[in-house]
């Protein structure tokens, strides 16, 4: 297995249990890994033959301005869709940090760390 990673995706958005961090939101840093066999496109040098990173930032983007109340559920959502998405790819670890949290104390970030595997 190869692996390809998109490291620091920020985001500004309004994710958490909070009214507050609904109306105001937050800056948030997404990192994913993603692990496939990437023989072919080393060889054929076609992007059809791997898989898009721009691809994999556009399901971050997407999935990360829909709003939950839980980091947990929005780095589901990304999982379950680089994996319907994305037939080359055969497990996903995805790091969700939600920087400078509210939760009373001087905390650069909190992070959500979630891991998926194909079938």
């Amino acid at each position: 297995m190869h692996k390809i990673q998109l490291e620091n995706v920020r985001i500004y958005t309004n994710h958490g249990c909070l009214h507050e961090e609904d109306l105001i939101g937050s800056e948030y840093r997404v990192d994913l890994e993603i692990s496939a066999n990437l023989s072919r496109s080393a060889k054929s040098d076609d992007l059809i033959d791997t898989v898009d990173y721009v691809s994999l930032n556009k399901i971050i983007v997407e999935e990360m301005a829909q709003r939950s109340k839980l980091l947990e559920h929005v780095a589901q959502r990304i999982l379950d869709r680089i994996l319907a998405e994305e037939s080359l790819v055969e497990s996903a670890e995805i790091k969700v940090a939600k920087i400078n949290p509210p939760i009373g104390g001087d905390v650069q970030s909190v992070i959500i760390i979630m891991r998926q595997t194909r079938g």
